[in-house]
């Protein structure tokens, strides 16, 4: 039996569990609880380029950012899929953004794509995390003079 044919409910819900907990721990301020959702040798990479290795990298970043630019932020997000690529591994895709108050955004204007990895204790945590900005204006541009660049889930 290979990894994809197996029942994967329980898997499903740990890994939208991971993913509240950091909204969760983020919406609190709390770097210390968001960086535990993190594997030790994650990476992490923000939508302006910024690469950070190591959870006490991202556990340090975050708590500049939480008490200084982010501060009193949330997390909204929307995860769009998740592929298992064998039975400890999966690729997550999402839809995020930062928000002030408790109305998220209309619209998520970063995608996200997430290795996650069941860890040592038997828990599921990020292993890779890249996030982009969505640029629609220029989706927009790029699918008027291409047609063919637009993905085949947009047609």
């Amino acid at each position: 039996m290979d990894a994809n044919s197996i029942d994967r409910t329980a898997d499903l819900l740990d890994i939208t569990a991971l993913f509240e907990g950091m909204n969760t721990a983020w919406g609190r301020g709390d770097a210390d609880a968001y960086g535990e959702h993190f594997t030790a040798d994650a990476t992490y990479t923000t939508y302006v380029g910024t690469l950070y290795q190591g959870r006490t990298d991202i556990v340090e970043a975050h708590r500049a950012l939480l008490a200084t630019f982010l501060k009193g932020t949330q997390l909204a997000g929307q995860t769009t899929d998740i592929r298992f690529i064998g039975a400890d591994t999966a690729v997550v895709l999402s839809r995020g953004d930062v928000h002030k108050g408790n109305k998220p955004p209309r619209k998520l204007r970063k995608v996200q794509t997430s290795t996650v990895v069941r860890d040592a204790d038997g828990q599921w945590r990020v292993a890779a995390f890249h996030n982009t900005k969505r640029h629609t204006v220029m989706e927009a541009v790029s699918f008027t003079f291409a047609p063919a660049t637009r993905p085949l889930a947009h047609q």
